[in-house]
């Protein structure tokens, strides 16, 4: 089974079960009062759209290369990260928000409810997170959607807390307290989504890849002279590439140097797509990069 379809389909499921207690916490969050379970429905209502976003992009992944984009459709997976980790940052503040309107004036909540309806959404949470997990470590949007099932599962663990804690002892202030704690522990794992889809978008370096190391294993294979224009980058989280131009010495053949290259460096540093141009020492100035 492609690895495409294979993620595609978990991600289905835990969009329909996000869709479902989204409407069960929406109307619980109305009927009960409680700031924190609608914090959590508030995560499910992004998860939902985060998921439909994700749907997008893994199917506009798979399109084939064509003649108006040559690489293909790869880096809508990033743009699918980034709008997930944009519409996190917008729903914690929103949450901070809120919270501090609690504190000033606080409301009554129906904690039994609030009970009731978090156990549900847990159980959901907790499926769907089995669902995306094999997928969060191999793609950078599933990556995003793993990480807001995972961010939802801990508000509805903070509701059931919040909502035992109420109904034994009457502090309603506990409720905007969790919902606080919910919106801070999204924020920085929101940002490390955020720049880890920036970093694709703006061509840099993939994680995992040491440049440093790279450019000297280059230098030191036999028959290289010297290595110049070194560019790393990643179509997606999952596909990095490599552009080069190596002079070779004058008794070395360019071809058999060429191909050593791309041996060592498919095995030594997991980089399949890699293009090396090949030049002569002591020729013409390097055309496009200007290196003598």
């Amino acid at each position: 089974m492609p690895a495409e379809i294979r993620h595609e389909r978990p991600l289905w499921w835990a969009l329909g079960l996000t869709a479902t207690v989204l409407a069960a916490e929406a109307v619980g969050a109305w009927l009960t009062n409680s700031l924190a379970l609608l914090s959590d429905a508030a995560h499910m209502a992004t998860d939902t759209l985060a998921l439909g976003i994700a749907l997008v992009a893994v199917r506009l992944a798979r399109r084939p290369p064509d003649a108006r984009r040559t690489y293909g459709y790869a880096r809508f997976e990033a743009l699918g990260a980034l709008a997930n980790g944009g519409l996190l940052f917008v729903l914690a503040g929103y949450i901070l928000w809120e919270a501090w309107q609690r504190f000033r004036a606080p409301l009554p909540v129906a904690s039994l409810g609030m009970l009731g309806v978090a156990c549900v959404g847990l159980a959901c949470n907790l499926a769907a997170m089995k669902l995306l997990h094999a997928g969060a470590g191999q793609s950078l949007n599933l990556k995003g959607a793993y990480l807001e099932v995972w961010s939802d599962m801990l508000g509805s663990l903070a509701v059931i807390l919040a909502a035992g804690i109420i109904h034994f002892t009457g502090w309603t202030w506990v409720d905007p307290l969790l919902a606080v704690v919910i919106g801070l522990w999204v924020l920085p794992r929101t940002w490390i989504l955020v720049r880890e889809a920036l970093n694709v978008l703006m061509e840099g370096v993939p994680n995992g890849v040491d440049l440093q190391a790279l450019r000297r294993d280059l230098e030191a294979q036999a028959g290289v002279a010297g290595v110049h224009d070194l560019h790393v980058w990643a179509l997606a989280s999952r596909t990095p590439a490599l552009s080069a131009h190596v002079v070779v010495g004058e008794d070395a053949d360019a071809d058999a140097v060429r191909r050593a290259l791309a041996g060592m460096i498919a095995e030594r540093h997991g980089i399949a797509h890699v293009t090396l141009q090949m030049e002569a020492g002591g020729g013409e100035p390097c055309h496009g990069c200007g290196h003598a």
